[in-house]
């Protein structure tokens, strides 16, 4: 599936279910659209998952070591 944000990949979803719930696909279309919805619900979360990390920050604790810290929560030293 070619390059597609976020919002648009939850909006297509959301209309997959719809049309699924419905119940008036046939079978091989309710096939192609669940497919195309696992497709979506993939990117979602990867989508979901990229954003977490670039809010993420990675912050050495009181001993020493390094650990990820939410950005919010964190703060940084010069």
């Amino acid at each position: 599936m070619a390059e597609i944000k976020y919002e648009d990949a939850l909006k297509k979803l959301e209309k997959i279910v719809d049309d699924l719930e419905k119940g008036d696909l046939s079978l091989d279309d309710a096939l192609k659209k669940y497919q195309e919805g696992i497709e979506l619900s993939r990117i979602c979360n990867q989508r979901l998952e990229s954003a977490k990390k670039k809010i993420d920050l990675l912050a050495k604790n009181k001993k020493g070591e390094f650990e990820l810290k939410p950005l919010d929560g964190a703060k940084l030293e010069e």
